[in-house]
């Protein structure tokens, strides 16, 4: 298993500790300092069977004036979460070929 986890972010910790409560065995992947490429981005998201805006986090500044009203593709939400890697919500932990976001922590649980 593995957790895309911001340490600044009090969901991504809940989701962590969520983890280690449930004595889970897992990576850690720091995606602010070791980054994601839009191909691992794709895939991880694809694993959720979600689309890529689900997991853009709208209420963050840089989305209300950069990105809020703007029709853009999935491609295009992969592109700007790559180099705008804030914006992504957090955490998403990945279990073989699934993926949830893990906020609230209970939604671990389906990939479990």
């Amino acid at each position: 298993m593995k957790i895309y986890h911001n340490p600044r972010c009090s969901k991504s910790r809940k989701g962590l500790q969520y983890l280690e409560d449930k004595g889970c065995n897992f990576e850690v992947v720091s995606y602010l300092t070791d980054g994601l490429n839009e191909k691992e981005l794709t895939e991880l998201i694809a694993k959720t069977g979600k689309k890529p805006f689900d997991f853009v986090r709208q209420h963050e500044k840089d989305y209300k004036e950069q990105y809020k009203g703007k029709v853009l593709s999935d491609e295009e939400w992969i592109k700007v979460l790559v180099e705008n890697p804030k914006l992504l919500h957090r955490p998403i932990v990945v279990n073989g070929d699934k993926a949830v976001l893990g906020n609230p922590p209970e939604n671990i649980d389906e990939i479990l």
